[in-house]
Order: structure tokens, then sequence, then C-alpha cells
């Protein structure tokens, strides 16, 4: 049966949406093009979403044509702000946006866990409301602050500048029923209550938790080394270890939210096996932060012999790169491989993603040059092909996948 007339207009604004979602700023000729719809059905939806305080005037295309330049429509940035956070075991980064992706604040600190819960938690949520505050975002609505609502000319009475959602990405298991982070042995207890005092402080604004892995393999996939790529696996390579599994375009989770604790696969090499409480006996004993220093000490790598106490894993793969001409330096990389590999062919011979993402510190750090020597030993290990590339993002990445998430929610909500 054809769609209703109501129908077809809310497909039509979704699609228009959609477009400027994606491509950005769009005339109504471009929108024409891209949709295959009519000029008046572009007229009427581009009238319709400005007219609802969806879409507004942002410009005029640049293009040299006779007559007058063609105007550009965009997403009205300010209809709604967003935060992301990003948390680790000793420190919280918060990133403040407009609708549409633009940072307007950033800001990080260290968390002093020793303190206790609730310092630690006085610490973090601090900071993400210094960092709403300086973005022009409010806390609440306008009803809750008994702030009336202000006009903009042209166009209706609308709300403006509340925080809509919040993105974080945190270490740990996600309940896949609750949405909630679950109690997980070896990670600091303020984490937990951090989203519940968030929650309370900001309550007009939809609070959102995801695995930090997880999140950076939908950034990688969106903006990094994974955007010709639906199925593939991100290895985070940090002081814990961990996996994101992509498949067909979608995060597979699993049953209880576990997909990807690789840090536990029994593997060849270590001193006994890993425990239900204990990733120790795991690929995390040979490649977590710790192992991976320690390898860096047994090769001698330079870059670290004198500062051993306050060297991380990461600074010693970026010596080796830097100086692979070294024997140590290549020694080290090519042991660093082999461990890597073990983790990686066990990946591609269950899942067959075709390709993997080095992310995390040490795969940043060890770039093209680490992700070439896994790939060319994984080549020997497995007749199953898979490309192996090193994270774009980097460092940036969870919380770059914060945003998304917490953009693609409420663009969802309010595009509805």
């Amino acid at each position: 049966m054809p769609a209703s007339p109501s129908t077809a207009r809310a497909i039509n604004d979704r699609l228009a949406l959609r477009l400027l979602q994606r491509e950005g700023p769009l005339t109504a000729g471009q929108l024409k093009q891209l949709t295959g719809l009519s000029r008046p059905t572009v007229a009427d939806l581009v009238e319709r979403l400005t007219a609802s305080g969806l879409i507004e005037m942002v410009g005029e295309s640049g293009a040299q044509r006779r007559g007058p330049n063609a105007r550009l429509y965009g997403i009205v940035g300010d209809r709604a702000h967003l935060a992301a956070l990003d948390v680790r075991l000793e420190s919280v980064s918060v990133l403040v946006s407009d609708l549409v992706g633009r940072v307007l604040a950033e800001a990080s600190v260290p968390i002093d866990a020793d303190a206790g819960t609730g310092p630690a938690v006085e610490q973090a949520v601090a900071l993400v409301e210094r960092a709403v505050k300086e973005a022009g975002a409010r806390a609440t609505s306008p009803e809750a602050e008994g702030v009336q609502r202000r006009e903009r000319e042209p166009g209706p009475v609308r709300e403006w500048g509340s925080l809509h959602t919040v993105g974080i990405g945190a270490p740990g298991l996600i309940d896949p029923a609750t949405g909630e982070l679950r109690n997980t042995t070896g990670l600091p207890a303020w984490h937990r209550s951090l989203v519940a005092a968030l929650q309370e402080r900001l309550p007009d604004a939809r609070v959102v938790v995801e695995n930090e892995t997880n999140l950076a393999a939908l950034a990688e996939m969106r903006d990094g080394a994974a955007r010709d790529r639906d199925t593939f696996v991100l290895l985070w390579l940090d002081m814990g270890i961990g996996a994101a599994v992509v498949l067909d375009g979608a995060l597979r989770r699993g049953a209880s939210g576990g997909a990807g604790e690789l840090g536990f696969l029994p593997v060849p090499g270590t001193r006994g096996l890993p425990s239900a409480t204990d990733c120790e006996g795991g690929f995390h004993s040979l490649a977590g932060a710790a192992a991976v220093l320690e390898l860096a000490r047994e090769c001698r790598v330079s870059g670290i012999e004198g500062a051993v106490d306050g060297a991380t894993a990461a600074e010693g793969v970026r010596w080796a790169v830097a100086t692979v001409a070294d024997a140590r330096a290549a020694r080290f990389l090519d042991a660093l491989a082999d461990r890597l590999a073990l983790g990686v062919a066990s990946v591609v011979a269950l899942l067959d993603p075709g390709c993997v993402v080095l992310g995390g510190e040490v795969g940043q750090a060890g770039g093209e040059e680490l992700a070439v020597r896994v790939a060319e030993r994984i080549a020997r290990m497995s007749p199953l092909p898979a490309e192996v590339r090193p994270s774009v993002l980097g460092d940036t990445a969870v919380l770059r996948g914060a945003l998304l998430t917490a953009q693609d929610g409420a663009q969802d909500e309010l595009f509805g």
C-alpha cells in the first residue's frame, strides 16, 4: 500500500536530516539531487524543517553561477548540547559539543582514588559541570530552572542549550539488559558511583555508558582506520587487554556484555591459566602494558634503560619504532609481534573479520611497523586473509566514540 501523505513527509524529512548529518550543510538543489525528490517536495520539506527548528540557513553556496547564490541549510547545532567522557583508572576527560558535534569545551583531571569514592566522584562530576558551563549549555531544562523559553527570529518559540545526552566510555563490562556498568574485579568503585552521580546531578540529561574499547571501535569505523570496513575487530592494547567486535556494521557485545574479553584467553607462553576473577595467565600476561614493558627491558631497549620505573610500555614501543634499524629495537618489535599474533590469530580463526585494528596506547605507538609484523605472522599462521592496521585516532578514540554515541542518540530522539 502507498504511504499516507503524513508518512511520506516523515520519511522525506528523515532522509533529508540524515543527509545533512552525513554531508554537512547542503543547498535545496543538492538535497533534490541526493534524495531524488522533486523540487516542490524539497522546498516543502525545507520549509517544514526550518519551521520546526531542526534546520536553518547557515550561509550561501560559493559556486560560480549567474544570479544569486543558493542558500545553504544545516542542522541547528545549538538546539541541544552533548557531553562525552573518557573514564580511566586514574583520570577523567570530558568534552562538550553542540548537536552537530562542534566541540565547545574540553577538560581533563587526574583522579585520586586513594582519597575515597566520594571525593573521586565529586572531582569528576565537578569537571563535567565546569565544562558544561564553559560551553554555554544548561545542565537542566528551562522548565526545571524556571527560565522562560527564548525566541529566535525567524522561527518558532524553541528551547535551546540544554544538555541532552552524556556518553561515557569506561573500562569494564556493560550489562546488556540494563545498560549499567557491572561491578568488575580490579576496577575502582568510583567508576560505578560516577554514573549514578551524573544521573542525579544532570537529571534532564540521558546518561549512556559503554565499554571504552567498543567506543574506540565505533570511532575508528566512522572516522578512523576502519572507515572502509563493516566487519573488523579492534584489539585494545593498554594497561588492560580487550577487543571490540563489529560484524556487518553492528557492535556485538555478547550474551553478558563480555564479547572481546581477550585478556582471559588462554595462550601458550604464560605461567599458568587465567581464572574467573583474574586474567593473569591469559593473553593479558603476554600483551598487557606491564608485560610489554618487561619485554622491552629483556630486549634492552635503550629508551627505558635510564628510567625503568617511570617508563611506560608505549614509550618503549615508540622508541623501538623510531630506531628500528637498531638490532635491539627490531628484536623487541619482533618479539612483541610474536606475542600479539597469538591473540590476533585466535580472533581471525573464530570470527574471520578480515581486518584487525591495533588500538590503545601500545597499538598507537607501534604504528605501521608493528602492524606489518603482526600481519606477516598471521599470514603464516592462518589460511584466512586478515589485514592488520594501526589505529588512526589513537588516544582520542574513546572520547570520539562517546561523542558519536551521544550525538546519534540525541539526533534520533530530536529528529523522530
